[in-house]
């Protein structure tokens, strides 16, 4: 897979023309409009993948300026270009960035942090569709969804992954404080709103109170009512 950006935008109009050459000729006059269907389609992906990569080799082109600092404050230095392969839903697609690092630490790549690329290379359109995917269906019928539709063959140790990270992501949304609730203004009107579930607004006469209860008979006639909504208002 070239590195060039001006291979890559010389060979995206060469693969459309191809397709119009597929379409319109004699390859495709003896298919079924399923198969056609699903050739171009597939094509499509790959001339977004072309354009992704094209994206990747045009933000990749630029060398950041030295030194860069690692997250806990580490001077790194430059020392090669680093490949990764991005899971994209157009398919795999080469990522080769600029790599910086220093004695005793790890190493980064600063365009990572920059495209907001995940370790993994999972890319977040991806990573939704698979958390969709698996969230009423098994991990083997996504995976052989994805692989029927868009061509992507994953491991179910691949799409477990992703759905665990996103699942800590959650977590972690769910672990912030709540915002503290303003202080109620002076001056003010508490309105409580409730569902009586029946309770007549007129209460009717009472009757005059039998001497004796028959069975199952009470004297009390309460009904429930449940609150439904409490605000305040100016007086």
């Amino acid at each position: 897979m070239t590195s060039n950006s001006e291979e890559i935008v010389q060979q995206v109009p060469h693969e459309f023309q191809h397709l119009l050459a597929y379409v319109t000729g004699p390859e495709a006059q003896g298919q079924s409009a399923y198969m056609v269907e699903r050739t171009v389609f597939r094509r499509l992906l790959a001339l977004g993948a072309a354009r992704l990569r094209l994206f990747f080799v045009t933000r990749a082109a630029v060398r950041p300026a030295e030194p860069v600092s690692a997250p806990d404050g580490t001077l790194l230095r430059y020392h090669d270009q680093r490949p990764t392969i991005y899971y994209s839903v157009f398919g795999k697609v080469l990522l080769v960035r600029h790599y910086f690092t220093a004695p005793g630490h790890p190493g980064s790549c600063p365009l990572d942090a920059e495209l907001s690329v995940r370790a993994r290379g999972d890319s977040d359109l991806l990573c939704e569709w698979v958390a969709y995917g698996t969230t009423d269906e098994s991990y083997r019928e996504s995976r052989t969804g994805l692989e029927r539709i868009l061509g992507l063959s994953l491991s179910v140790q691949a799409l477990e992954a992703s759905v665990a990270e996103a699942a800590g992501e959650v977590t972690a949304v769910y672990a912030q404080p709540a915002a503290p609730s303003p202080p109620a203004t002076d001056a003010t009107i508490l309105v409580v709103q409730a569902d009586g579930k029946g309770v007549p607004m007129v209460q009717p006469s009472p009757p005059a109170p039998p001497v004796r209860l028959g069975t199952g008979e009470t004297r009390g006639k309460q009904k429930e009512a449940v609150v439904t909504g409490r605000y305040t208002i100016a007086p």
